[in-house]
């Protein structure tokens, strides 16, 4: 679940008490822009702008920036920010700092934004503050460093700034430039949350949903996750399709759930687009629809989703929403093996051992039954166990049967339970003994990954 996002929010603040010189021209100016008309204030600007005055400067920047009262054009704005910020305007500060960060009439620069920002910062300014933590943080223009990162993050959120109070929660969920601290995460993030950052409501129901640095409740986390996904945040919309999926914090509703996976699947979230393709599968909450569970599959695997890899190769394998296609389906549970699925591991071992979609080769079954058993998962332990015991890829060997039958019994399967008790009257005490010693030993090993 990508849980904790962070963003750069760049804003034009204008600084309470850094009133401007009176010159005539700048109160009629003012009064005209907030009337909204640009034409009118434009000439009311530009003599004291002319003259010097940094606030009539910067509000000149601004214009040409956003296209008030003339044609936006960020090289004529860049000059009459410059002149501004030279004088100690920190908007106009902050605003050529955004300039150099996004390349907008000047080619961009990160050490010359950071510059910028820094200034600004010094006045306070708490999204220039946010912005020199970002800096920080992702190594823009300066070394990369967390803890200072988090003390930008620290001075713009005591200003209350929402979005520096959700990366400084973030910091402290990770213990990334700070001590780990689950409560001190909570804490910032509701700060946020509170203000409305949809980040810091999402990253809070997340906190409430799996109790951590607070009292586990799914409700709340239901209604964090409903603000944040309100906002258009995916992973709360997906998130909120689990909640009523399974009834956790709200009465059970397949029909919701679905709403809730399209709302994120349709803004791209790989994660909703597999669970809905799933429903579409199973015939939950929607109406069953084999094509449309594959579509979604697809559009979940292309985005890396390993889940979605692994259930589009099996479609493919079966012939279910698609036509068969043994080649495709042998190239989507290859690409889920590499990223340690254990189903597409065991699949692609399969495949290998039957000859579908690739030449039958049982020694490289065997490899692919192994990784998957690496991670505990029952199928591969008990494939490795029949292959031991028909001698397929390895010579028959019943005593290292016994032993792989006894692991995937201890991971639930059923089936094992049965060769086991066939093997037993083959094999006598001294075979048993071994078998379950070797079984003790790939588990002490392996049984961390399980």
């Amino acid at each position: 679940m990508p849980s904790d996002i962070i963003r750069i929010v760049i804003g034009l603040i204008l600084i309470a008490g850094l009133a401007p010189p009176a010159m005539a021209g700048l109160e009629e100016g003012e009064a005209a822009y907030a009337a909204g008309d640009y034409k009118a204030a434009y000439g009311e600007f530009l003599p004291p702008a002319e003259a010097g005055d940094p606030y009539a400067q910067f509000y000149l920047g601004q214009m040409y920036e956003n296209g008030e009262g003339v044609e936006p054009d960020y090289a004529d704005a860049l000059p009459w920010y410059r002149k501004a910020a030279a004088q100690g305007n920190a908007d106009a500060q902050l605003s050529l700092g955004w300039m150099y960060d996004q390349g907008r009439g000047v080619r961009r620069d990160y050490v010359e934004a950071l510059r910028w920002y820094r200034a600004a910062a010094e006045q306070q300014v708490p999204t220039a503050l946010y912005n020199v933590g970002l800096y920080h943080e992702f190594g823009r223009g300066v070394e990369k460093d967390m803890a200072e990162a988090a003390r930008w993050y620290r001075l713009a959120a005591d200003l209350g700034d929402a979005d520096a109070q959700n990366n400084l929660g973030v910091m402290y969920r990770r213990g990334s430039g700070v001590a780990q601290d689950d409560a001190e995460a909570a804490r910032l993030y509701r700060l946020a949350a509170e203000q409305g950052q949809m980040h810091g409501q999402y990253n809070l129901g997340y906190l409430y949903d799996k109790g951590y640095g607070v009292e586990q409740d799914h409700a709340l986390a239901v209604e964090w996750y409903l603000l944040a996904a309100e906002q258009g945040h995916s992973d709360a919309g997906n998130n909120l399709g689990v909640m009523y999926a399974t009834g956790r914090g709200v009465e059970r509703d397949d029909a919701e759930a679905v709403r809730w996976y399209r709302m994120a699947a349709e803004q791209g979230d790989r994660t909703a687009q597999s669970n809905l393709a799933f429903r579409y599968q199973s015939g939950t909450g929607v109406e069953r629809d084999l094509a449309e569970a594959a579509r979604l599959f697809e559009l979940s695997a292309a985005q890396g989703s390993a889940t979605a890899q692994t259930r589009l190769a099996t479609l493919y394998r079966q012939g279910k929403g698609v036509d068969r296609d043994d080649i495709q389906a042998v190239s989507w549970y290859r690409v889920a093996a590499a990223q340690d699925d254990p189903r597409a591991q065991t699949n692609l071992g399969f495949m290998y051992g039957a000859g579908r979609g690739v030449e039958r080769d049982d020694a490289e079954a065997l490899r692919w039954y192994r990784r998957a058993a690496r991670q505990g998962y029952a199928r591969a332990l008990y494939n490795l166990g029949l292959a031991y015991e028909q001698g397929r890829g390895s010579a028959a060997d019943n005593a290292r049967a016994y032993q792989w039958y006894l692991l995937a019994k201890g991971q639930g399967s059923g089936p094992a339970s049965s060769r086991l008790l066939i093997l037993w009257l083959k094999l006598d005490s001294v075979e048993i003994a071994e078998a379950e010693r070797l079984a003790a030993e790939w588990r002490d090993e392996y049984a961390a990954n399980w």
